[in-house]
């Protein structure tokens, strides 16, 4: 025991002289991602101090930038699966070797996710009320409560996963199949539930009839496909040009094709759902119709609107040519395209149309404040700060920088 002890406590203490050494591009990053953070601290204080009346969300609409990152967040997750799956159930040999870092991708995004929960709920201590034994969980009855429940299984899920294959990895040992297979397939599982239920979170409200469709859970799996691999492809691009890690162009083919079909699923399901509201126009498609052409002269999301579709069809199109998929120097830029549209797509342009119009017929149209840009902008900087760090430790071990 003792020995076992020592040798966890050596693992952490080598993992974390590791993570501390770099180079000034390493430590630029860094220390910009902390000055965000501390003004993400100052902004944090004012809101909890004050409330969400310095936001800009109104009775009208309640939901706004803090669960439209969520919801892409949320997808990201999920999407990390992409590099999970096809390592350990088709045992693709170049995608195994770097797999970790899709685990740590997804320990940051569902680390972001809550974040993003804790700031919409206006003050920390509205958090109790969700904690199982101090609050009212109103578990199963709500949809919100099996939210909370598959993002944290899921984030244990990946700790589990990840911190138990580096370990092995320090020690120099084979990982324990009858113990680490099983963890595997849970959370590739469990990968699907998170984002399905964060769907049927929107889906199951009759209210709001731009939400309430039954194709929403697979639209939203496609797009968390498609935006999973695409910040793993340029993550591994950074990975391979600027540390010793080798990753194959094999590995990097497999996700651009995983992200080009699946985008292409997202973009057929997001034009089904556009004909079958405008085909025969009625009050339920006015939040639609509202995104994509204005509504009695309002149309402040109608440019997000065209922007993010026009960026991910252009990558759609780009990345069905092999010949441009396999060029790393023009693959970031479709990447970059599409993560920003998913965003969108799956971010304001889709949670907004589902508060216009009112109950009363009213559009009350809604911008973030300064408040919520800051604060998002924070969680972004902690979550990336959290991702570099975890990724820079796992290139230590499977470059055997750090061993036993």
């Amino acid at each position: 025991m003792k020995k076992a002890d020592e040798r966890k406590k050596g693992f952490i203490k080598d993992l974390t002289l590791y993570i501390l050494k770099g180079g000034k591009g390493y430590y630029s990053l860094l220390i910009f991602l902390s000055l965000v953070i501390m003004l993400w601290f100052f902004v944090l204080y004012h809101q909890f101090s004050k409330g969400l009346i310095v936001t800009n969300l109104t009775d009208q609409v309640n939901w706004g930038l803090y669960l439209s990152n969520f919801t892409f967040l949320v997808g990201v997750a999920a999407g990390a699966v992409t590099i999970v799956f096809p390592s350990y159930v088709y045992h693709h040999k170049q995608l195994k070797e770097v797999a970790v870092v899709g685990e740590m991708l997804a320990i940051a995004a569902v680390v972001m996710c809550l974040l993003f929960v804790i700031v919409h709920l206006g003050r920390p201590d509205r958090l109790l009320h969700i904690i199982p034994g101090i609050g009212v969980f109103n578990f199963p009855a709500s949809m919100l409560a099996w939210d909370v429940l598959v993002l944290n299984g899921y984030l244990i899920l990946n700790l589990v996963c990840a911190f138990y294959y580096l370990y092995k990895k320090y020690k120099g040992e084979e990982v324990k199949k009858s113990f680490f297979m099983p963890i595997v397939y849970i959370a590739i599982v469990w990968a699907l539930s998170i984002h399905t239920v964060t769907a049927f979170l929107y889906n199951t409200m009759p209210a709001r009839a731009a939400w309430n469709h039954s194709i929403l859970p697979i639209k939203f799996i496609s797009t968390a496909f498609a935006s999973g691999p695409a910040i793993l492809i340029i993550t591994f691009l950074i990975i391979r040009k600027k540390t010793k890690l080798k990753i194959g162009d094999e590995a990097i083919d497999m996700l651009s094709q995983i992200f080009v079909w699946c985008l292409g699923i997202g973009l057929f399901l997001m034009f089904s759902e556009i004909v079958t509201a405008f085909y025969h126009t009625t009050e339920h498609a006015y939040g639609l119709k509202y995104l994509i052409l204005g509504l009695h002269g309002y149309s402040k999301l109608v440019p997000w609107y065209w922007v993010s579709t026009i960026f991910m069809t252009f990558s759609f199109i780009f990345l069905l040519f092999p010949s441009l998929r396999k060029n790393h120097k023009l693959l970031p830029i479709a990447c970059v395209l599409s993560i920003i549209g998913i965003w969108i797509e799956k971010g304001l342009a889709f949670v907004l149309p589902g508060f216009f119009p009112t109950s009363l017929g009213e559009v009350v149209e809604y911008s973030p404040s300064l408040v919520e840009i800051t604060i998002s902008s924070g969680n972004w900087a902690v979550g990336l700060f959290l991702f570099v760090i975890l990724v820079k430790g796992a290139i230590g071990i499977l470059t055997k920088e750090v061993t036993a």
